[in-house]
């Protein structure tokens, strides 16, 4: 997710080298046809909703990938290509400034125009041109279109990811409380995995893409750094401990908080996690699937750093850096419930350990988000995927349970404000030893 969350985090791919044409036009199809599946549950009124700035509508995820390959493929590798419509270069960029004027973010959910169904015939006009690039392209030219469909399928999945944070927002907002799938399993789970520490002595230690494979480029370059004596929680905090928290008076005890968290915390009422809503003296939660009775078993969600790191205060414990993370998740395989187990919902933990380091929620990390050491942005418009992002935010990591698995891997840096709270966002505790 990007801070502009509609946007991937980077730009480059690592792996630069050309896919067989039939191999990289299924890529494409599947990618594509993943998201409009995703909008299937929706009625047309749906497509439309901006209940927030921070969150964009259907309608518009679905044209802005598309414009995404129109601009940085069709356009520039397509002779003869002609745009399907010459103002979706305005409508549809995010924040490229160096290809046109964006239309500003907090009013898309302005235009009941272009329709919902013009947005799938643009849709189905890129889609027929990419495969007349994809099976035109001369050979010189493969490997960087290779490079720029991948990086436009992993965009994309992260507007899938990202279509159904902000559906979930959208819908959290009306006192109906619509369900976006009523047919989602809920397995309440049994006790909660008791919660160890898996140890790491210091050592100097390797972070960062390893080059196979694709990559953001703000995963690299890959660098060495020395890492002291540490131990990471076994599992996510889970809600029935976020409920002790709560009921220890953490929400009004300033000792806990920063001084920007406490102040944004008092501000805007918080007094627990975002979609927790009390009915009757019992903790009900805003899902995917509508409301239902708060899981004490399952990992805390939506919270946003300022919380995490307020709870980890109050443990007496305190969030893990990115390093330390990536250290442990790096020699675990990628596995866990992410958008594939078909929950869209966080799971109570397995008897794994470290558990859930992948899937259910992203970890809050205690790191800004900055360049690693020899960092360069990519020349050209696609360098304004990533740099000039790399401030005032905070790196999360691991994936959550509407996080696509092909998607997801050691090294990904994801960064949001610390602030915000509709994105699925949790908490694993760390220590020193």
């Amino acid at each position: 997710m990007s801070p502009n969350r509609g946007n991937p985090q980077a730009i480059t791919a690592a792996d630069t080298s050309p896919a067989p044409r039939e191999a990289l036009a299924d890529r494409y199809i599947s990618v594509r046809r993943l998201s409009e599946a995703l909008c299937r549950p929706l009625m047309p009124d749906d497509y439309g909703l901006q209940a927030m700035p921070d969150v964009s509508p259907v309608k518009w995820h679905l044209a802005h990938t598309s414009w995404f390959f129109e601009t940085f493929l069709l356009k520039p590798f397509l002779t003869g290509y002609l745009p399907f419509h010459p103002q979706y270069e305005h409508l549809f960029n995010s924040y490229y400034e160096q290809v046109g004027t964006p239309f500003p973010r907090p009013q898309r959910g302005l235009l009941s125009r272009p329709t919902t169904e013009e947005i799938y015939r643009y849709r189905a006009q890129i889609d027929e041109a990419m495969a007349t690039l994809l099976s035109s392209i001369d050979p010189p030219r493969l490997a960087q279109v290779a490079t720029r469909v991948e990086l436009g399928c992993q965009h994309e999945q992260q507007h899938q990811e990202l279509l159904l944070t902000d559906i979930k927002y959208n819908f959290s907002i009306n006192p109906l409380k619509p369900a976006y799938r009523t047919d989602l399993p809920n397995p309440m789970g049994d006790l909660a995995t008791p919660l160890e520490w898996v140890e790491q002595p210091g050592d100097v230690q390797e972070i960062g893409h390893d080059g196979t494979g694709f990559a953001f480029d703000n995963e690299s370059p890959r660098h060495r750094l020395l890492l002291a004596t540490f131990a990471l929680g076994s599992r996510l905090i889970t809600n029935g401990e976020y409920l002790e928290f709560i009921e220890a008076g953490g929400y009004q005890r300033p000792e806990y908080w920063l001084a920007d968290g406490w102040r944004g915390a008092r501000e805007k009422s918080w007094q627990a996690p975002l979609y927790w809503e009390m009915d009757h003296g019992r903790w009900q939660v805003f899902t995917l699937a509508g409301m239902r009775a708060l899981n004490e078993q399952e990992p805390v969600c939506h919270v946003s750093f300022y919380e995490a790191d307020a709870y980890a205060r109050w443990a007496g414990k305190r969030l893990p850096s990115e390093a330390e993370w990536e250290v442990l998740a790096s020699r675990q395989t990628i596995r866990g419930n992410l958008r594939e187990n078909g929950y869209l919902h966080p799971l109570p933990a397995s008897e794994e350990k470290p558990a859930q380091l992948y899937g259910d929620v992203w970890e809050w990390t205690r790191c800004p988000y900055v360049p690693y050491p020899g960092y360069r942005p990519a020349a050209g418009a696609l360098g304004e995927y990533n740099g000039k992002f790399m401030v005032n935010q905070l790196v999360l990591r691991g994936g959550s349970c509407v996080t696509p698995a092909d998607h997801v891997r050691a090294s990904y840096r994801n960064f949001f404000y610390p602030a915000d709270r509709w994105q699925f966002t949790g908490i694993r505790l760390a220590v020193d030893r």
